[in-house]
């Protein structure tokens, strides 16, 4: 049956215009979820009442609106206690649901990898946990034995339901370590190849997948590794990761991860915090952000905040304001590490390369080595991973003049030609 939703939202002692501003968001939430707004009632309290989460009078005032509105759900924009669901229900006589349980609605059905629907089922589990209710006919209790003897000496179902949901929480965390181990062996394997990695972080729908395919279509020219992208909020769940060759010889890895959002569930950022340590081993974060959005400030706020809980506060950045073109501003415009662009018309990418490359390859050496026959592997090397000026094959072995990192130069000493 097609839902049809009244918000409620209570302003405890905040600024008028971020409680609007969350209230709009948590319409953009219904939409996602396919749920018709009919409306919203707001409260201004010093805090949320504990047993209802609006005053007894607001409660009266949903009741009224949701019959004239003829709607059959109430959203409240907060997490709501288990004890609060029940009695807003009770009262109203529809079903409540509050932010937390959208955004994990929306996370189900966006999930598209074995990982992502695990993190996400882990996190719902965990969401669920303390909010079993043991109804009248749940709390008969189990037979414990064989025969009559010993009957009601088993569990009660809330507690047999409650061991159930905890031990498939155990198993998803034990599958999820797997995904985990796995990732951490492949950030080793990069590392041994000296590729720095960048990873674009920001707010849901900022752009971020958008930019990477640009980027892709730029200097990769290679449209089967493309992400899925749309206009819409937690688009990318799974993080993904690309090559791209931004100058000869300096190739990055750029990393696509999952958006954020005010008061993004505690229980969805534990859950895939296996994935977004792709964040915190950056060498580099490219903060997209949505300029077009007038509340792209307090967007970009959020997203540092979230960012410090992950212990990413120490990695350099590189403000990326996104859809500037939508609001008219110059492009492509640099100012110490912001840059203004259009991901979509894919401008101001030369510019934004140019700053990863003063960034991130300041260090290059220009070298010239004499590399054995036998050692082929080394000049393979420099092939891929660095800028090849010269190349000449001696008796000795093969000649090569190469822009390298400062690290590779080190390396490969051994190899180098004396410069006297």
């Amino acid at each position: 049956m097609k839902k049809q939703a009244i918000l409620v939202g209570v302003n405890v002692n905040r600024n008028q215009e971020d409680f609007e501003y969350n209230m709009m968001e948590l319409e953009n939430l219904a939409n996602a979820c396919e749920i018709e707004v009919r409306g919203q009632v707001t409260q201004n309290l010093p805090h949320m009442n504990r047993t209802q989460y609006v005053g007894s009078g607001k409660v009266e005032e949903i009741r009224l609106f949701v019959e004239e509105a003829e709607a059959n759900l109430v959203i409240a924009d907060d997490e709501l206690s288990p004890s609060q669901i029940r009695n807003l229900e009770s009262e109203l006589d529809c079903e409540v649901l509050d932010r937390t349980m959208l955004i994990l609605e929306i996370f189900s059905n966006r999930a598209k990898t074995k990982e992502s629907k695990m993190q996400v089922e882990a996190a719902r589990l965990k969401y669920m946990l303390p909010r079993l209710v043991g109804m009248r006919e749940d709390l008969g209790r189990q037979g414990g034995g064989v025969g009559l003897n010993n009957r009601g000496s088993g569990e009660t179902k809330i507690e047999l339901d409650r061991r159930k949901i905890e031990e498939k929480i155990s198993a998803l965390n034990k599958e999820l370590l797997k995904f985990s181990e796995h990732r951490r062996t492949q950030r080793k394997q990069r590392k041994k190849n000296n590729m720095p990695v960048v990873s674009l972080v920001g707010y849901t729908n900022a752009g971020k997948s958008t930019l990477m395919n640009s980027m892709l279509d730029t200097f990769q020219d290679d449209s089967d590794k493309k992400v899925f992208e749309k206009d819409m909020l937690f688009a990318t769940l799974e993080t993904s990761v690309r090559k791209v060759n931004i100058r000869d010889g300096m190739r990055i890895l750029l990393t696509d991860t999952v958006g954020f959002i005010n008061k993004l569930p505690h229980h969805l950022v534990k859950a895939f915090r296996s994935t977004l340590e792709e964040v915190i081993e950056a060498d580099l974060l490219l903060h997209v952000i949505d300029s077009s959005n007038p509340h792209h400030e307090e967007q970009k706020k959020l997203t540092e905040e979230i960012l410090n809980q992950l212990g990413a506060n120490g990695i350099p950045v590189i403000y990326v304001y996104n859809k500037a073109d939508l609001c008219g501003l110059q492009m492509p415009s640099v100012q110490d590490n912001c840059i203004q662009i259009s991901a979509k018309r894919k401008m101001g990418l030369e510019e934004l390369t140019n700053m990863l490359s003063a960034r991130l390859f300041a260090d290059m050496h220009k070298c010239e080595f004499l590399v054995p026959y036998t050692k082929g592997e080394i000049v393979s090397y420099f092939t891929e991973n660095s800028h090849v000026l010269f190349t000449d094959y001696k008796e000795e072995g093969t000649q090569l003049i190469v822009e390298c990192s400062g690290l590779d130069a080190e390396k490969y000493e051994q190899y180098r030609v004396s410069q006297n």
